[in-house]
């Protein structure tokens, strides 16, 4: 049971046992996972898109089997270093300025302990609580575990739960490589006149149900997301097969 006094009224709420609703998870770890799983997806989606518009433009401009493959390949490889290149440098960097502010932390917390509980408070009191229930809710972490307090209210880092360089630059990489695949296979295997049409309509189904998915994750309106993803892939297409059809037929 828990009261409170509300604007004169002393309000009181019989609580249950608190157990994290099933629908709605709060762990950061949960929240982490969901945030690498849409940058596969994001990165699936890249891969899907240059990949397709590299094949679809060589074989616009050529009917050999050849220079498409070849074109293919490059471009799933140089893309899939590109992002793990990428993504390596911007975590890493990352990762290098949390672990600086954390280390700005405690040395704070252990040069100026006074002022530390003082910002402490004041940040309790700006999200809402009065300032002798934040002044008690700062001494209470401070003295459970000071430095896991700030970094969690002023920094918003959890130290157990760094960004990880390495694992972000595979996981890109490896995304980058499913998505790019299929456009490379589905311009391969059918005939010479299906080639392009077979290519464009798996593409375009891929950039829906990537389009649907990365809207799930982020509870987002999914008929916009399936129309962006689906709109930009048949323009980035269009605009790569004619550059392509014009290039061939001026070089032929």
């Amino acid at each position: 049971m828990v009261s409170w006094n509300f604007r004169g009224r002393l309000i009181t709420v019989h609580v249950m046992s608190v157990t994290s609703h099933p629908a709605e998870p709060h762990a950061g770890s949960v929240a982490s996972k969901l945030n690498w799983l849409r940058a596969g997806v994001l990165g699936a989606n890249d891969g899907i898109v240059s990949t397709a518009g590299i094949v679809v433009g060589v074989a616009a401009a050529s009917a050999s089997t050849g220079p498409i493959l070849m074109a293919g390949i490059a471009g799933l490889v140089a893309g899939a270093v590109s992002m793990a290149l990428g993504e390596y440098v911007s975590v890493s960097t990352q990762r290098d300025t949390e672990r600086a502010l954390l280390v700005k932390e405690e040395a704070e917390l252990e040069l100026y302990p006074a002022a530390e509980l003082d910002e402490l408070a004041a940040l309790y009191e700006a999200k809402g609580l009065s300032a002798a229930t934040a002044r008690t809710v700062a001494e209470e972490l401070t003295d459970h575990d000071a430095f896991a307090a700030h970094v969690d209210v002023e920094l918003g880092i959890d130290p157990a739960e760094l960004t990880n360089p390495w694992q972000a630059a595979l996981s890109s990489a490896l995304s980058f490589t499913v998505g790019a695949t299929l456009p490379l296979v589905a311009i391969l295997l059918p005939s010479h006149g299906l080639r392009v049409p077979v290519t464009i309509a798996a593409v375009l189904l891929a950039l829906a149900v990537t389009g649907a998915v990365s809207a799930t994750l982020g509870n987002a309106p999914r008929g916009r997301a399936i129309a962006r993803n689906v709109m930009g892939g048949a323009l980035a297409l269009t605009v790569t097969y004619v550059v392509g059809h014009l290039v061939g037929a001026t070089v032929g």
